[in-house]
């Protein structure tokens, strides 16, 4: 793929419609009020049937595979146009929000992606069943819980949150941090170790509990203040002697296999992080390129300095090379196929740089301009670090992409 094609640029112009009609009014109370987002997240997922639509496939996948006519994956033979296609109106509303609202994808993606996307892959029929369709649609908000206030990048080996056998049910302790709708989330996947024999690695088994809002002895914090992504409502959860039933153990086993789960979704969150920087790279240029030719110094439009150009320069170059890598996901998508792991990180960590740099310059060529709120490229600046951050920090995606590449050696 070179190029979007029309029916994309169309599709664009109708979310990009939505966006600046429905988002950019209500933008300040987003970003610095108390409105959390999903209540107009919701109507963008219903305008487009995005959610509807992911909800359809889901339970018709269900069925089938309650019918026993699970279908062998098999490579698939040549390019599938719907295929790519369906890949690119994922792409394209992150892509849009992120133009404006990097924060909402946050929290759209961890709900829809990563915490449905968790039990999809590890859970039982019934909890598919159950938990899955009302997070598609974001009739339930959903948080994935792995993060701890000790363990930063090396989440498994410091993780402290634990879970006990108490008959047939299980006694969940421990808090977790960072957590992504973690004030306001319905369903909550939290991740932990099983106390008892260790596993043929010698550690304990990492496993995953599904969590309601309310349960009794589940503490779910007020949203953080941070540095950005401010209409991405991030908190923490305290569990004291949480007790839940067998039913809640996601894939009611102890194997573990959690560990592999997570990081599939670290992967899945990585390659994301392209699109998102995709829209706030846009946007950048955008807001420098007016800019550059109204902000008049020393007697003409500061475009017509040739510093000023070599920084617009950069931004479209980076613009291109970003754009490129969404675009390898579509094609990847079109063939049956999806980014590696390290590929993965190799694409987050070049994107969230770029992204990076990017918003900076943006500050730098709006001068005193670019530290004021109402530019807007200050908030940019300020949501683009954390790509940076989540998903693993770039030090974890350098050592992901080397190890991957020592292993060919």
């Amino acid at each position: 793929m070179i190029e979007w094609s029309e029916q994309h640029k169309q599709i664009r112009s109708m979310v990009r419609r939505f966006v600046e009609t429905e988002i950019v009014p209500q933008i300040d109370e987003l970003e610095h009020g108390d409105t959390p987002p999903y209540e107009v997240l919701r109507k963008m997922l219903k305008t487009f049937g995005i959610g509807e639509m992911a909800k359809g496939k889901f339970l018709a996948d269900l069925e089938r595979t309650k019918k026993g006519e699970v279908r062998e994956k098999k490579e698939r033979e040549g390019f599938h146009a719907a295929s790519a296609d369906a890949m690119a109106m994922q792409l394209i509303p992150i892509i849009e929000l992120c133009r404006h609202s990097p924060g909402m994808v946050t929290a759209l993606g961890v709900s829809i992606g990563l915490t449905a996307g968790a039990i999809q892959r590890k859970g039982t029929l019934a909890q598919q069943e159950e938990f899955v369709p009302p997070l598609l649609t974001l009739e339930k908000v959903g948080a994935w819980a792995i993060t701890e206030p000790g363990s930063g990048s090396d989440a498994f080996g410091s993780m402290k949150a634990s879970a006990r056998r108490d008959g047939d049910d299980y006694i969940l302790n421990g808090s977790k941090t960072f957590i992504t709708n973690g004030p306001y989330a319905d369903t909550i996947v939290f991740i932990c170790r099983l106390e008892g024999a260790p596993g043929p690695d010698g550690e304990l088994p990492i496993v995953s509990f599904i969590l309601d809002r309310g349960t009794p002895g589940l503490e779910q914090s007020k949203p953080l203040r941070k540095m950005g992504m401010h209409s991405s409502p991030t908190g923490q959860l305290f569990l004291d002697d949480v007790r839940v039933p067998k039913s809640r153990l996601l894939g009611e086993s102890e194997e573990g296999g959690a560990r592999k789960s997570a990081k599939d979704t670290f992967g899945s969150e990585r390659t994301g992080v392209a699109a998102m920087s995709l829209g706030i790279i846009e946007r950048c240029l955008e807001l420098c390129k007016e800019y550059s030719k109204t902000r008049v110094q020393f007697g003409k439009a500061i475009g017509e300095f040739q510093l000023i150009q070599l920084k617009l320069a950069k931004m479209e170059v980076a613009r291109m090379n970003v754009q490129n890598l969404v675009f390898r996901q579509i094609e990847l998508a079109g063939y049956g196929k999806h980014m590696d792991l390290a590929e993965a990180s190799a694409a987050k960590l070049y994107c969230a740089q770029s992204a990076m740099e990017v918003c900076l310059e943006a500050v730098q060529l709006f001068g005193g301009n670019g530290y004021m709120a109402e530019y807007r490229v200050e908030q940019l600046c300020r949501d683009a670090k954390v790509l940076q951050i989540y998903g693993g920090t770039d030090e974890i995606q350098i050592s992901q992409i080397a190890r991957s590449m020592l292993r060919d050696v």
